[in-house]
């Protein structure tokens, strides 16, 4: 607050194709920064939204963010990042932006900023936002208490992801009496589009197991958010308990893990397996790499070598399970 009170403006900046969390914690940043006397506050995206259900959330709670617009940044007397922490990881900055605030649970190094908070402890950065308007005695409105109900929902898969602490059940618990709950329901229900599952469909079909662990190729995906839903369906599958789902999706091949084995970091091993191909990481239960193909297939090319590759990259870091 002391930060923000000594300023005119701010520039939020969420992560490319936000998420659920990233979204309800931009906006509960945003209200935050009116009760500092900020009212000059932007939200801003890189990338895309590609999910039917970021658009949902959007349309819904009525949340007002644009396209990321340099000018925007560069006017703003402060420049804020929620759930990412580093310039030009997953955003549209240059690697060499300053920013002023960050407030971030994912895993990473070098976060850096006048205002750092970084839990990678935490569940969801929209429980560290939630704690924000616990601590300073500020009531959420009905619609940015549902933004962060829904938010701590999705990023934990309903409370099951083992990343889940205390503090993401009593975040829900204060929000619960604030926050439209038919909305929430209408928002869990708009999961599955025809394209996530049309590439479930794929993924079920061309999956190999070795053991616990299981790997399967979407084959070419238009949505990207259609990879991590898939890779999250296929732990059902009985006697898996590690997923990592694949897909080619514009010039990339984009991955997703997850696992449900205590004993494995899941980021670790994608960043065994990638790291040097392309980003990989996450957290120990949930993460996904980027892998450019710098223009090397054309839309009407065999996937085959690729996907014998990162099917063999994929196991050869989950050797010790299979």
């Amino acid at each position: 607050m002391e930060l923000l009170r000594g300023h005119d403006s701010l520039a939020i900046v969420c992560h490319d194709d936000p998420d659920p969390d990233c979204l309800a914690s931009a906006f509960g940043l945003k209200r935050l920064a009116r009760h500092g006397g900020i009212t000059d506050t932007g939200v801003l995206y890189g990338g895309g939204i590609s999910h039917r259900q970021n658009w949902a959330m959007i349309d819904r709670l009525e949340l007002d963010l644009r396209p990321y617009d340099p000018s925007a940044v560069r006017s703003a007397d402060l420049v804020a990042f929620v759930d990412h922490s580093v310039p030009g990881r997953n955003n549209p900055l240059p690697e060499t932006a300053e920013v002023d605030i960050v407030i971030d649970h994912h895993p990473v190094e070098n976060a850096s900023g006048v205002y750092v908070d970084h839990r990678p402890s935490a569940g969801a950065t929209a429980t560290i936002v939630t704690q924000y308007f616990r601590e300073l005695g500020i009531t959420p409105d009905e619609r940015i208490a549902t933004a962060l109900l829904f938010g701590i929902r999705r990023e934990t898969m309903d409370f099951v992801r083992r990343s889940t602490t205390l503090a993401e059940y009593s975040a829900a618990q204060y929000l619960h009496i604030f926050a439209d709950l038919d909305a929430i329901q209408v928002l869990s229900e708009s999961l599955f589009s025809g394209v996530t599952l049309d590439t479930i469909a794929r993924v079920i079909d061309s999956r190999e197991c070795r053991g616990s662990c299981l790997v399967s190729s979407a084959g070419r995906v238009p949505d990207r958010e259609a990879i991590p839903l898939a890779a999250d369906y296929l732990l059902n599958l009985d006697g898996t308990n590690t997923s990592v789902v694949f897909g080619v999706v514009d010039d990339a091949v984009e991955v997703s893990a997850r696992t449900l084995d205590s004993e494995v970091h899941v980021g670790g091993r994608l960043e065994l397996a990638f790291g040097e191909w392309g980003s990989a990481g996450g957290h120990r239960d949930m993460a996904g790499a980027s892998l450019p193909l710098d223009g090397a297939l054309d839309d009407d090319e065999d996937l085959g070598p690729v996907e014998d590759i990162v099917t063999r990259l994929a196991f050869d870091s989950l050797d010790d399970l299979t």
